[in-house]
C-alpha cells in the first residue's frame, strides 16, 4: 500500500547529514553512509530531506584527514585546527535549516560536525565520550531539535505529533 501525505498544509522538511543521504560521498574517507530505514527513504522520496554536509560546506576536501573535537577545537589526526572550516559549515548548516524553516535535523552520530550526543574524544584512540559535534552545537542553540539516526522513531513520532499522520492513498 502506499501513502501519501496530507496536502491541507506544508510538508516539514528535515535537515539530513549528505552521508545519511546518499549519493555523493562526502566523508573524510571519500564514502558514504547511507541510510536505509524505509521511513527514512520515504522522506527522501517525498522531498522532505535538506541534505547538507557541514565539512564540506566549510570548504574541506574529500577525502580529508579524519579529525575529532578537542574541547573546543576541532583538528585532524596530523594536529592540525581546522576548527575555522568546522565553524563556518555549522553556520551554513543552521542558515540552511532556517531558510526551509526545518522541523528539526537527523544527523549522523560520532561526527565532529553532526554527532548529536556521542562524538569521538579527540585521542584518535577509537573512544567515544558524551558531547556533540559543531553543527549539532550550533543547530540546537538556534533552537532546532537534533536527532541522530538511531533516533528515526522520535522523528517519526515528531512528524505524527505536529500532523503528518499519512492516510493510505496514492502517492
Amino acid at each position: 500500500m502506499k501513502f501519501a501525505v496530507r496536502k491541507d498544509y506544508e510538508m516539514k522538511k528535515i535537515l539530513v547529514s549528505q552521508c545519511l543521504y546518499g549519493g555523493e560521498p562526502v566523508r573524510y574517507d571519500g564514502k558514504s553512509k547511507a541510510e536505509t530505514d524505509l521511513r527514512f527513504l520515504k522522506w527522501k522520496e517525498e522531498g522532505r530531506l535538506i541534505p547538507v554536509c557541514p565539512e564540506v560546506f566549510g570548504g574541506l576536501p574529500v577525502p580529508r584527514s579524519d579529525a575529532q573535537r578537542a574541547g573546543d577545537k576541532v583538528v585532524t589526526r596530523d594536529g592540525r585546527d581546522v576548527t575555522a572550516e568546522y565553524m563556518k559549515g555549522a553556520e551554513e548548516a543552521v542558515r540552511l535549516a532556517r531558510e526551509n524553516d526545518v522541523l528539526c535535523a537527523l544527523l549522523k552520530e560520532k561526527s565532529p560536525s553532526c554527532g548529536s550526543s556521542m562524538i569521538y574524544d579527540g585521542t584518535f584512540s577509537g573512544k567515544l565520550t558524551e558531547g556533540r559535534g559543531t553543527a549539532a552545537e550550533l543547530l540546537i542553540k538556534a533552537g532546532i531539535a537534533v536527532y541522530s539516526e538511531l533516533q528515526i522513531d522520535e522523528v517519526e513520532r515528531l512528524l505524527d505529533d505536529c500532523g503528518e499522520k499519512r492516510v493510505p492513498g496514492e502517492g
